[in-house]
């Protein structure tokens, strides 16, 4: 996101809606921002507050009610969590499940996985970039994966 620049704008960058001789449409643009914030849970005070202005968790709204107004197939999230208040994290784990139930793929990379785990169908584990396992949720525990993310891996 441009911290700079309106949630509109945001959500719209690179994709902007035009009048006749190319002008921006605002007021569509606009419109179309609060929807797709009201469609993911978030409702902010203003289309044109910026970006700069907005608590982690609502940056991350924007973030994913942009993914969702374009009809995004698949999403990665690298630490989506981090640095946000319990009560933010906890939002933007809403806004996960969002886009699952609407059908989006997720990969979300994290150290926490409590964060993950209730979330996940898989976990792919890498360490220093080499894969060290690669399970289901149903044949794992957090402290199964824990315990992986610890263990150096072996070298053969």
């Amino acid at each position: 996101l441009a911290r700079n620049m309106s949630i509109s704008r945001n959500i719209f960058m690179g994709r902007e809606l035009v009048r006749s001789l190319g002008f921006m449409d605002k007021k569509a643009m606009d419109g179309g921002s609060m929807e797709a914030l009201k469609s993911i849970g978030l409702h902010l005070r203003s289309p044109d507050a910026l970006i700069a202005m907005l608590s982690g968790g609502e940056r991350q709204g924007v973030a994913i009610a942009r993914v969702l107004h374009f009809k995004a197939k698949l999403v990665i999230l690298d630490e989506p969590t981090i640095a946000l208040s319990v009560k933010e994290a906890q939002q933007v784990l809403e806004f996960i499940k969002q886009l699952r139930r609407e059908g989006v793929s997720v990969i979300f990379i994290t150290h926490n996985l409590y964060h993950v785990f209730p979330s996940a169908d898989r976990f792919v584990v890498l360490t220093r970039g080499e894969k060290i396992a690669d399970v289901e949720k149903k044949d794992t525990s957090i402290d199964e994966l824990a315990e992986l993310i610890v263990k150096p891996p072996s070298h053969n």
